[in-house]
């Protein structure tokens, strides 16, 4: 199964989207959960991406059908959905983003998906990529069945929420535990996983559990990185 390197675009820029796409990622995460743009903006960030080779992943804010039709139609090729919890989420969201008859998502050939109506789909309609973020102790407790759902491509660990959760409600189980129950689960139904990483030293630990979705760090995060940088060695002038 191919390893898809992303990031995570939070600042809302369509010339960050764009200078992603020209460093060459496979994918970019475009954030409405915890982003700085509004919905509304998001075509331009996705007229940045035309003509690369990089998938337009969308972050949903939440699972509401007509978001995420939104979203498809004005031409992502997937979407993460947060706080995949059960069973019935995960089919929800596979619902919302797929036609009839195994989903409940609109049809409208006039969308910038199809070229406004230059480019028709075919008699087989496209499937977009569906990515489960699991986030919780309940997210990973029906890990396994979760996976199994029809539609669901690849969870999504999101480790801040994830880690967040355990200490909430004093999971006796540990965050590593949890991970590895994830990717195990991913791995037994034959779906890819992945995770946001933050830092370079989790490379080797990471490695070894074989994921095929990683986000490297976000936008938001290098600039300010870079400016703490770049302030310390200017102050020691």
């Amino acid at each position: 199964m191919k390893t898809h390197i992303g990031t995570f675009l939070s600042i809302g820029s369509p010339a960050v989207t764009e200078l992603a796409a020209e460093c060459g990622f496979d994918w970019v995460l475009i954030d409405l959960e915890h982003g700085c743009e509004s919905e509304a903006a998001l075509p331009n960030q996705l007229r940045a991406l035309r003509g690369s080779n990089t998938l337009a992943i969308v972050r949903v804010s939440a699972p509401h059908a007509d978001l995420i039709g939104r979203v498809l139609d004005w031409g992502a090729d997937g979407i993460m959905v947060p706080h995949v919890d059960t069973v019935a989420q995960a089919e929800h969201c596979v619902k919302a983003a797929t036609y009839p008859p195994n989903g409940t998502r609109g049809v409208s050939r006039t969308v910038r998906a199809y070229g406004y109506g230059m480019r028709l789909p075919g008699e087989e309609m496209p499937k977009p990529i569906i990515l489960a973020q699991i986030e919780t102790a309940e997210g990973v407790a029906n890990a396994e069945q979760i996976a199994a759902v029809e539609g669901i491509d690849a969870l999504f660990i999101g480790p801040a929420d994830l880690s967040y959760d355990l200490k909430a409600r004093k999971s006796p189980r540990s965050y590593d535990e949890c991970l590895n129950a994830v990717v195990k689960a991913a791995k037994d139904h034959g779906k890819g996983c992945g995770i946001l990483v933050r830092h370079a030293d989790d490379k080797e630990k990471l490695k070894a559990l074989g994921l095929t979705w990683i986000a490297m760090d976000s936008d938001l995060s290098l600039v300010r990185e870079g400016f703490k940088r770049n302030l310390e060695t200017a102050r020691s002038w």
